[in-house]
């Protein structure tokens, strides 16, 4: 067999991923969120046959090199992760045994300034994954004050999040991401060489909000229920809270883990039957993988194996 092509991204935590997904030789594997193609290439190398599927189309565009050198093995769908079930239904797979997510902006569109993610480079006021839809500088130049405040502090969890607001509103129109963040850090007041730059949450509640990432990730998680055989593996990596709590909450749900309700009521229906086992223990990056790749600090693992039962959906229909 010839080797693929080999991305020069290594991936947060891609050993724990790999025996996480328990992938085996001919093994069917959804990588929901390419980028780079670190995943899938650690994937092609256990010898799995891999779906994998981005909204980005720069990153469909240079997959293309790994998709080639794969003999088939890897398939490339310019889609969001959440149509992974409909779309790989419509190309006749119904099911797969486990499904990756490695939820977030990649290293790649963070590290190109022209795609206005980064306050760490001049660039458009851009943010958008998928290239359409209104831009970061169409949502804050239109949003008025109160929005932005409020997206700021839901998914930035931006506590001064109305001073951040307002100083937006004043210095509009913005069109650059210098722009916008020499205005946050003029309205929080910036140490030069402070560990945290105040910009950072700021970036990342616009850049969710562009993006819908938190739905997408909701509607991703049970597409990758619908679409995973009986005890197919449900892998998601993640670097912040709120992405976290989605995660987590969904797992302990589906696996009827959820805490219950107090012993003086009456007994309520127990609902669907779990779709999931008792997820695995949460992994973190070790030592070593911190010291090559400070990215890795926030990242959590979060695991869980498919049971026989029908997806919620389907048992509430």
């Amino acid at each position: 067999m010839n080797a693929a092509p080999q991305p020069s991204h290594v991936p947060v935590l891609l050993e724990e991923v790999i025996r996480a997904a328990a992938i085996t030789p001919g093994g069917r594997i959804v990588d929901g969120t390419f980028g780079a193609g670190g995943y899938s290439a650690a994937f092609l190398a256990q010898g799995a046959n891999v779906y994998a599927f981005d909204r980005d189309p720069s990153a469909i565009a240079q997959g293309a090199e790994l998709a080639g050198g794969s003999e088939g093995r890897l398939s490339l769908f310019p889609a969001r992760f959440s149509a992974m079930a409909s779309v790989l239904a419509a190309a006749g797979i119904e099911r797969v045994d486990a499904v990756v997510l490695d939820i977030g902006v990649s290293s790649m569109q963070l590290d190109e300034a022209a795609r206005g993610f980064s306050f760490r480079a001049d660039g458009p006021l851009d943010m958008r994954m998928g290239q359409d839809g209104p831009s970061a500088a169409d949502f804050l130049n239109a949003a008025d004050e109160e929005e932005i405040a409020d997206i700021l502090y839901l998914y930035g969890e931006e506590r001064r999040s109305r001073r951040i607001a307002k100083a937006i509103v004043a210095a509009r129109p913005l069109t650059r991401t210098g722009e916008l963040a020499q205005v946050v850090r003029k309205a929080l007041g910036h140490r030069e060489g402070a560990p945290k730059d105040p910009a950072t949450r700021t970036f990342q509640a616009i850049r969710i909000h562009v993006n819908a990432e938190l739905d997408e990730l909701r509607d991703g998680l049970a597409a990758a229920e619908i679409l995973l055989r009986p005890g197919g593996r449900l892998v998601v990596v993640s670097f912040h809270s709120l992405e976290d709590r989605i995660v987590k909450q969904f797992l302990r749900t589906r696996s009827g883990q959820a805490s219950g309700g107090s012993r003086h009521l009456p007994v309520q229906d127990q609902g669907p039957a779990p779709s999931f086992a008792k997820p695995f223990k949460a992994i973190r990056a070790g030592n070593e993988e911190l010291d090559r790749n400070p990215r890795a600090r926030s990242a959590v693992l979060r695991c869980a194996e498919r049971t026989t039962a029908s997806p919620w959906r389907e048992q509430a229909a």
